[in-house]
């Protein structure tokens, strides 16, 4: 399996979706704008705080999935700076990157060195801290004030970017207190392909990757080494069919019973089936080392790339440095995925990015009202401006390329639902032993959807016994 991390190392994880949104223009120009992040960052007043933790609190010891140097780090630094400025209580943050959970928090839940304050998406954060009961209850945060007159944490915050399934301890309290949001979209380079609609049927997807193959361009890059990005596609039309939370409790059925019982997950299948045996992938993707396929698509030898929001960013640098460090002429724009036919869920993918409190932490009470004064608007609009990201306030404006997925993410009439269904942090064995092998065996043809969903049912069976 790929080292997650190795995918991580330029953007985050990854994972997000839209819903019926228009195309989102993306300008590269926005990549510049984060060399003047720090300068910003620097310059912005400090909020005063109202969640004033009590004197003798001395420090909080924060591991970060954030590197030195990054826009989100800088503005992270600039808050936790306020918060010393405004309390005495001084922020200890070590930028460990992307490995932080796995190589620095994990084995560190049974000793006495802890932090106090993690982050990292959802999902991770399920399996490396919060599985092996790493982890407290936040949910008094969000009674929290945000420095905002009486406004709190949850006053600010719409209830979906906190309240699910899978942001619960085993206890039922809340989990991480989200503070950025990523979503998935289909992405293309305007201007590439003459009299662009975006689809409204799964045949109208099909159809745009069918006129990319007759004007000789590869319709679909994939860089087929990274096993959750093959398993989107299933992913994403199975949630449609079966509704946020039924890929994860079939990948939880001892039974095995409810891959061939529900014919939701058979439809899904036979839609990845039509994806891999059509021809619409761009040739090698599944021999291919990553990022070398996705940078193929923004050199635009594949018109069409599935994955999350954070691809705007990645893309965008790599066509920088192709171009020596100067802006590229290029726009990107997205679409969401169709809701497929005969599919009753209108669901709209979210992995939100926040902080844990960490079960032994030292200074838990400084710690959260460290994160309730980083949800005050001044503090957290940086992320979206700056680093130039999504942030989970209705009141903090989108980056233009992230409008349309803001909206989406908050339209009431979508159902939420975390990437993948979260079976990669909530069944994450079974996700590596039985689901991404068989996914990409379906996604390379070389076997059916009728095969898929009864191996599907045999090996959970045989895995959940």
């Amino acid at each position: 399996m790929v080292d997650i991390t190795r995918v991580m190392r330029r953007g985050y994880r990854a994972g997000i979706a839209v819903t019926a949104v228009g195309a989102l223009s993306i300008t590269l120009a926005a990549c510049g704008q984060q060399t003047d992040t720090e300068s910003s960052s620097a310059s912005r007043d400090c909020p005063a705080i109202a969640e004033k933790p009590a004197e003798g609190n001395g420090k909080i010891v924060y591991w970060s999935m954030w590197t030195k140097g990054e826009p989100q780090q800088e503005v992270l630094q600039k808050t936790f700076d306020c918060f010393t400025e405004q309390t005495g209580v001084e922020v200890d943050a070590q930028w460990f990157g992307r490995t932080v959970l796995t190589q620095n928090v994990a084995p560190s839940l049974n000793t006495d060195d802890v932090p106090d304050l993690i982050d990292q998406d959802i999902s991770q954060v399920q399996a490396a801290v919060a599985g092996p009961g790493g982890l407290q209850d936040v949910s008094d945060v969000m009674d929290m004030k945000v420095s905002e007159g009486d406004s709190t944490v949850a006053d600010v915050m719409p209830a979906n970017y906190f309240e699910f399934p899978e942001n619960k301890l085993t206890d039922g309290g809340q989990m991480l207190v989200p503070y950025e949001m990523l979503s998935n979209a289909w992405w293309y380079q305007t201007g590439t392909v003459e009299d662009f609609k975006a689809p409204e049927t799964t045949d109208e997807l099909f159809a745009l990757f069918d006129k990319a193959k007759e004007d000789g361009t590869a319709a679909v890059s994939q860089d087929g080494d990274i096993d959750f990005y093959n398993a989107y596609f299933f992913s994403r039309w199975a949630e449609q069919y079966v509704g946020s939370g039924g890929l994860l409790a079939a990948a939880q059925d001892k039974t095995g019973a409810s891959w061939t019982d529900d014919a939701g997950f058979l439809e899904a299948a036979k839609l990845v089936e039509r994806l891999g045996k059509g021809d619409y992938l761009i040739d090698g993707w599944d021999a291919s080392k990553f990022p070398n396929v996705q940078n193929r698509w923004a050199d635009g030898d594949a018109a069409y790339l599935y994955v999350g929001s954070w691809i705007t960013s990645e893309a965008g640098e790599y066509i920088k440095k192709q171009a020596g460090g100067a802006g590229a002429d290029v726009e990107f724009a997205s679409f969401p995925m169709p809701l497929a036919d005969g599919a009753t869920h209108p669901t709209v993918e979210q992995m939100p990015i926040g902080f844990g409190v960490t079960a032994k932490a030292k200074n838990a009470d400084a710690t959260k009202a460290l994160i309730a004064y980083a949800l005050n608007k001044e503090n957290i609009e940086p992320i979206a401006s700056e680093a130039l990201n999504l942030v989970p306030r209705s009141d903090v404006d989108a980056p233009p390329s992230l409008d349309g997925v803001k909206q989406a993410l908050e339209d009431p009439e979508a159902e939420p639902a975390v990437f993948m269904d979260a079976v990669d942090g909530q069944a994450p064995d079974w996700t590596k032993e039985v689901f991404y092998p068989l996914n990409n065996q379906l996604l390379k043809g070389e076997i059916t959807a009728e095969d898929f969903v009864k191996q599907m049912a045999a090996q959970t069976k045989s895995f959940n016994s």
